[in-house]
């Protein structure tokens, strides 16, 4: 991976991010309907089964949001990496140093 391109470790990482929060999702969701299958009254069964149902709402959004943002990244990276190499080469010259000035030596000459 060390010759990777970092785009591809990009997309690589939010993939591995989508498919860790859709595991703990599908665990919550679980739990909230076992937890409704369990509930002894109607109206808190249907409470744990709307929060399964909105858990695995929010969570698949989240994780397209991920997604997305993880895509654009790694295209914005990989269009930069062109850009920079395909730009021509500009070679800078090393700046010249600049003399050292003498007005320390007369001021203190004028001090003495």
């Amino acid at each position: 991976m060390a010759d990777a391109d970092l785009d591809v470790v990009i997309r690589q990482l939010a993939r591995q991010a989508h498919t860790g929060l859709m595991t703990r999702a599908k665990e919550r969701r679980d739990r909230f309907n076992a937890l409704a299958a369990k509930a002894k009254g109607k109206d808190t069964s249907i409470r744990f089964k709307t929060m399964a149902k909105a858990t695995m709402e929010q969570a698949t959004a989240a994780a397209r949001r991920l997604q997305m943002s993880a895509d654009n990244v790694a295209d914005s990276y990989a269009r930069a990496m062109r850009i920079a190499a395909s730009a021509p080469v500009v070679e800078k010259k090393p700046a010249k140093e600049k003399p050292v000035k003498k007005a320390k030596a007369k001021k203190a000459k004028k001090a003495k």
